[in-house]
């Protein structure tokens, strides 16, 4: 199957690589981001965030990936980076999130940017120094 037309920039793929996380798709591309977009922006295969179908809407404005990604951190800290990320989605993941979280909206015009990557720096530095 043909997937959905997406554009792509090639160029933020090594400072993708060069974050000190542990990158994971949480895109509803599923394992086929691997084979359509890890190639376009450098990366080797990623795990990734499997869905359940059907996916149940928490409701009150909170985005449907929200609860699975919470889920999946299972308390440790982590960063969604997403283009449809709501204060309704940061509400609901200080309540349910023990531990620290950076919800980080993007653009979905521009991508990845630089100061995108200097939030995403500068809340890993504010994590060692907790």
């Amino acid at each position: 199957m043909k997937p959905l037309r997406v554009w792509l920039n090639p160029d933020p793929g090594p400072a993708l690589e060069a974050l000190p996380f542990d990158l994971v798709w949480a895109t509803t591309w599923e394992e086929e981001a691997n084979a359509f977009v890890a190639p376009v922006l450098g990366l080797s295969d990623l795990p990734f965030i499997a869905w359940p179908s059907p996916r149940p809407e928490p409701g009150a404005g909170v985005f449907r990936k929200m609860p699975e990604i919470v889920a999946w951190a299972k308390g440790r800290a982590f960063a969604w980076v997403d283009d449809e990320i709501t204060e309704a989605d940061r509400a609901w993941g200080k309540q349910h999130h023990e531990g620290p979280a950076l919800l980080h909206r993007i653009d979905p015009r521009r991508g990845l940017a630089t100061d995108d990557f200097a939030t995403l720096t500068e809340w890993t530095i504010g994590l060692l120094t907790l």
